[in-house]
């Protein structure tokens, strides 16, 4: 790791979804880019086939060996998002996903510690649940969720200040008022594992809905007379979605689909687990034992358990089968996360001003190395 005051890119995406520019020096100072310039030759400074905005994965589990419910430490957000990188993440919102009562303010207190800290690439926190449908568990523990208390509410009001909070629920089991509240705190809140009609997606919208957590995935569907949570976040002009783009979540024809109606709001997402990057091939999660199948978790039912995806291989996918350009999948996986979280201002762009985070690849789009606020980490 060192922090190299320029790099070279022979093809630089600039962001937006723009098509490269060729032979482009991008200076650095201070973690911030200072500089993007035209330059015939790299000179002295590290030289890369492709420079892209950095990557923000927002729904990352674990990575690593480390499952971020298995040890909610500042360490272990550490560990995860050191094995993001090796999938050309600069940035991600640790995931904690539903647990018994309120375990989850031991996530909020080791993301807190980890941004005080300044772990390296650890942007901020979501929480997964427990606030979800009995309906669309998944692999969540139904016995454990149940809907946000005056607590709760309190509680994630109180983390924004810490820093940016995603928080997946069901609006439909929410009180009254309960999406308002958190959205006039700050939260970015997203519905997930809902079985919410459309009308209620869009009384939640209404309130300050912010997006929903992995499209198509445990909420209800589209259909002829009921477009469902699916159906009407694709309807809607505003809301933002994250996207699993693994080949095992989602249809390719339905991710297709998803980008053709929802330009500038659809995002990748990893969903990853402690598998990526790690060496286990299984573990046991809250009572049910996951294995890993190639690139496939499940349980012993077959149910999907999380993902085993790095984001730049979703960028790959994306460019491959979901009918976009190279330069909108990476848009997808840099400048469209950071703008659900409001951070198009610093992130996602590769423009004097902005955070010095990129991702480095080669020609066929095999990371070779992360910048993060101006500090690079190569891989191999």
């Amino acid at each position: 790791m060192n922090t190299p005051d320029r790099i070279f890119a022979r093809r630089l995406f600039v962001g937006g979804g723009a098509e490269p520019l060729s032979n482009q020096m991008i200076e650095v100072e201070g973690g911030r880019v200072t500089a993007v310039r035209g330059a015939d030759a790299p000179g002295d400074a590290p030289a890369f086939d492709i420079v892209a905005p950095g990557f923000l994965d927002l729904q990352i589990n674990g990575a690593a060996d480390v499952q971020f419910n298995f040890d909610p430490t500042p360490e272990a957000t550490g560990k995860i998002a050191e094995g993001a990188r090796v999938g050309g993440t600069a940035h991600i919102l640790p995931t904690f996903i539903t647990a018994p009562g309120q375990d989850y303010r031991q996530a909020i207190a080791a993301v807190g510690d980890a941004l005080a800290a300044k772990v390296p690439g650890v942007l901020g926190l979501h929480l997964e649940g427990p606030f979800l449908s009995p309906e669309r568990p998944g692999i969540h523990p139904a016995e454990a969720i149940r809907p946000m208390a005056e607590e709760d509410i309190k509680a994630v009001e109180d983390a924004v200040k810490l820093g940016p909070v995603l928080l997946t629920i069901a609006p439909e089991c929410q009180d009254a008022g309960v999406i308002a509240r958190l959205a006039k705190a700050g939260v970015l809140v997203f519905a997930g594992h809902s079985a919410a009609t459309a009308d209620q997606i869009e009384a939640a919208e209404a309130e300050g809905l912010q997006g929903a957590t992995h499209l198509f995935n445990a909420m209800s569907q589209l259909t002829g007379r009921e477009p469902g949570v699916a159906g009407a976040v694709m309807f809607s002009g505003k809301l933002f979605a994250g996207i699993i783009a693994d080949g095992h979540h989602v249809d390719w024809r339905n991710i297709a689909l998803a980008a053709r109606e929802m330009p500038g709001r659809l995002f990748l997402v990893t969903d990853a687990m402690l598998t990526l990057a790690g060496t286990a091939q299984g573990f046991d999660l809250l009572g049910k034992a996951i294995t890993l199948q190639g690139d496939r978790l499940t349980d012993v039912t077959g149910r999907l358990a999380g993902a085993h995806v790095d984001m730049v291989t979703c960028v790959r996918n994306m460019a491959a089968h979901g009918g976009v350009t190279l330069a909108q999948a990476l848009h997808m996986a840099s400048g469209i996360p950071a703008a659900s979280l409001r951070l198009q201002d610093e992130l996602g762009r590769v423009e004097a001003g902005f955070r010095a985070s990129l991702t480095c690849m080669d020609d066929a789009l095999e990371v070779q190395a992360v910048m993060v606020d101006g500090e690079i980490f190569t891989q191999g």
